[in-house]
């Protein structure tokens, strides 16, 4: 039981700093990522070590996430998160357009940016999902998850399209202008939809034991507990096989397949898709649709992994298949069992962040954000890189093959940590001496 209960007008709410958490960081990874490869003929690598930066700096949410728990109230650090990722999205911006005419300053500002972003991003998603977990029922976990993420990713889909409008005709002072707004709406809408939701701190709170703990202790308490140390590894691991054929499908319908880039686009559009089916499905099902069975959360977690195992070895053996084969089905396919896996995980993630009580919230969930995100950045990389090898000994059908066989390996693996990770509730917390239910406001607590 949760100490208090969000209504689904505050869950949306919450999903609105998700959704302006998107909206920065879809121009730091397709505008400005594309303004320095074309516009500024930079190499490719360089884009990409700086996204890989934002995702290196992920490392740090465990140190996050136990300030938040110190502080008492995570309402702060989800707002100064969004001021240091609007700063960095702005920043990163001025050094594209500075790269032009002074590229060692602009490189140096930029590296500063993503490193802010970074930060920033960690800071506010650790103790965003960290709220949700403490004030979102059982029931509702799966469904919070969705509606989360699904704002997380029309953040991409609204502002994507209403940059690139604004940016035509290009120019440094245009990227800036248009940046500097989308990170001052960002920081202006996420800073109002989190303002009253989180409930005032209530008295004797077990937090006060934690700011007398050293945080390397409580890392390594949370650490040393096997529940918690197996979901990590889960985590990690999985993450890192979803991520790792992100940068490769489209190149492989292209090179196997002769799709052209229009093709290959809505074959991302078609497992993009998939995705948000499967969310959707666990979403109804784990409401109580589903029973114990079809309801569990640790259930869909697993079938998720299971499904992308077997839509990836059926992508890798289309390509030997030939023109004949099925891709899209298989990939919409993949899509599904992707988002089955991920909204589970993510449910499954604020069910096990209280498992150690409310004072260590914050440092649980920042070990498993760390995980995620150091996995999600090594692997893209890993899976291009993968793909790069084996073709300087076999033909492309064979070299995506092997990938993405590999690929369905470490989902199988995954599969089977995801069946040994047991749900623990939260500790049951007595109740407050005001009766009164929690209310959405937007006053000031």
């Amino acid at each position: 039981m949760a100490p208090f209960a969000f209504t689904w007008w505050q869950i949306v709410r919450l999903g609105l700093v998700q959704t302006a958490l998107g909206a920065v960081i879809v121009l730091m990874t397709s505008t400005i990522n594309r303004v320095m490869v074309v516009e500024l003929a930079l190499p490719a690598v360089v884009p990409g070590g700086l996204v890989a930066l934002h995702y290196a700096v992920q490392i740090l949410r465990p140190r996050w996430g136990y300030g938040s728990d110190v502080h008492g109230r995570r309402t702060p650090w989800i707002v100064g998160g969004m001021a240091a990722l609007a700063l960095g999205g702005f920043g990163a911006a001025v050094a594209t357009a500075l790269a032009e005419p002074h590229q060692t300053a602009g490189l140096l500002l930029a590296i500063l940016s993503f490193l802010t972003v970074g930060m920033g991003a960690g800071a506010a998603g650790t103790s965003l999902l960290v709220l949700l977990a403490t004030g979102v029922e059982d029931r509702r976990r799966g469904a919070a998850a969705t509606v989360v993420w699904v704002m997380m990713i029309a953040g991409f889909a609204v502002t994507a399209p209403l940059a690139g409008h604004f940016l035509d005709p290009f120019s440094g002072a245009r990227l800036v202008a248009v940046s500097g707004t989308v990170s001052a709406v960002a920081f202006v809408v996420a800073a109002l939809a989190v303002r009253g939701v989180e409930p005032a701190r209530p008295p004797g709170d077990t937090r006060d034991a934690v700011a007398k703990t050293p945080f390397r202790a409580v890392l390594a308490r949370v650490w040393a507990e096997p529940a918690s140390r197996r979901f990590t590894v889960f985590i990690f691991v999985a993450m890192l096989a979803y991520s790792a054929q992100e940068l490769i499908l489209e190149p492989f319908a292209g090179l196997v397949f002769a799709m052209t880039p229009g093709g290959t686009t809505k074959l991302a559009g078609l497992q993009h898709g998939g995705v948000l089916a499967g969310m959707l499905l666990v979403a109804g099902l784990t409401m109580g649709i589903g029973g114990p069975v079809l309801g569990s959360l640790k259930v869909w977690t697993a079938l998720g992994c299971v499904g992308s195992t077997v839509a990836l070895l059926a992508i890798a053996g289309g390509g030997l298949v030939g023109p004949d084969f099925p891709l899209r089905a298989a990939v919409f396919a993949l899509g599904l069992a992707n988002g089955v896996f991920a909204v589970a995980a993510i449910g499954s993630m604020m069910g096990l962040a209280g498992a150690g009580g409310e004072a260590e919230r914050g440092t649980r969930m920042g070990v498993w954000g760390a995980a995620q995100g150091v996995a999600f950045g090594a692997g893209g990389f890993l899976g291009t890189v993968a793909v790069d090898a084996a073709r300087l000994v076999l033909p492309p059908v064979h070299a995506y093959a092997g990938v993405f066989a590999a690929e369905a390996g470490l989902f199988l693996v995954a599969t089977i940590l995801a069946l040994r990770i047991a749900h623990v509730p939260a500790p049951r917390r007595a109740p407050r001496s005001d009766p009164t239910p929690f209310a959405p406001s937007l006053s000031t607590r």
